[in-house]
């Protein structure tokens, strides 16, 4: 099974840039193009929040035309930009989804041997991300229900502090709670995350936890604990998480057209590596 984790798409309406530098959009459509021209295809697709930018309705349809071209499943939880309420009115027939509530699901589809489990970690109208009891919760229960499943644990904000100071500030509540619940749950193969723009891993309670770069910018690489929050322009990016029959692997890709590929063999045609 692979399944492609794209992250902080942060899409605008028409015309618009973010930050008045970043085309989202494009930027997003050239990650699918790479996507779409990979020797194996994802079985799912997921998007760790921050969907879009302002969670306005127009962001959304907009984001819907981008995804129209993708053949396989999309799974997506929200961020801190996005709007439930609007996303709900777009993409209403995403899989598992309740009409009110938190965004959170608990998918397998035959043949998956994966389990996907999306968590709600959004406050509206604020940056950071919480897990009230509620929230904890249900995550215990959907992974008590499959004990023996291998399963991905997908949120936005990552539930451990990254170094990136500006970010840890908008960073998650209720961590140590969070570690509690999935420490009693050994089929959990990694929990992946949005939020920062950046590849980054940990562990939480024994168990691995990744950030995924973004399909826009880059949050700036500076672990001064007063560093400014800062971006740059580096190539769009995307992570792959492959089962391989007894655990998930990750790669991270580069959503650009690079030369190659060439072989690894001499002028003569021998094999070098």
């Amino acid at each position: 099974m692979l399944i492609a984790q794209f992250s902080d798409t942060h899409i605008k309406p028409e015309g618009q840039l973010a930050y008045s530098v970043v085309d989202t959009h494009q930027m997003l459509s050239q990650a699918i193009d790479h996507l779409l021209q990979l020797p194996q295809q994802p079985d799912v697709v997921i998007i760790s929040g921050d969907l879009v930018d302002a969670g306005s309705v127009v962001e959304y349809q907009r984001l819907a035309v981008l995804l129209q071209r993708l053949p396989m499943p999309v799974l997506m939880v929200p961020g801190n930009h996005d709007d439930r309420e609007h996303m709900r009115l777009v993409f209403r027939d995403h899989p598992g989804i309740e009409t009110t509530g938190f965004w959170q699901f608990a998918l397998q589809f035959d043949p998956w041997p994966v389990r996907i489990i999306g968590v709600d970690t959004v406050m509206a109208g604020i940056s950071g991300g919480r897990l009230c009891a509620e929230r904890l919760s249900w995550l215990d229960t959907v992974l008590a229900q499959a004990p023996d499943t291998p399963t991905l644990v997908v949120m936005h904000h990552p539930p451990f502090i990254t170094g990136i100071g500006h970010m840890d500030d908008i960073g998650l509540e209720q961590r140590q709670a969070f570690a509690q619940v999935i420490g009693q749950h050994p089929q959990i193969e990694r929990i992946v995350c949005g939020h920062l723009h950046r590849h980054i891993h940990a562990l939480v309670s024994g168990r691995s936890v990744l950030t995924s770069p973004s399909t826009a910018h880059t949050v700036q690489l500076d672990l001064a604990r007063d560093a400014a929050a800062e971006f740059r322009l580096e190539p769009a990016g995307y992570l792959l998480h492959w089962w391989n029959g007894e655990q998930l692997v990750t790669h991270q890709a580069h959503a650009v057209q690079s030369a190659g590929p060439y072989p690894f063999f001499d002028e003569s045609g021998q094999l070098i590596l």
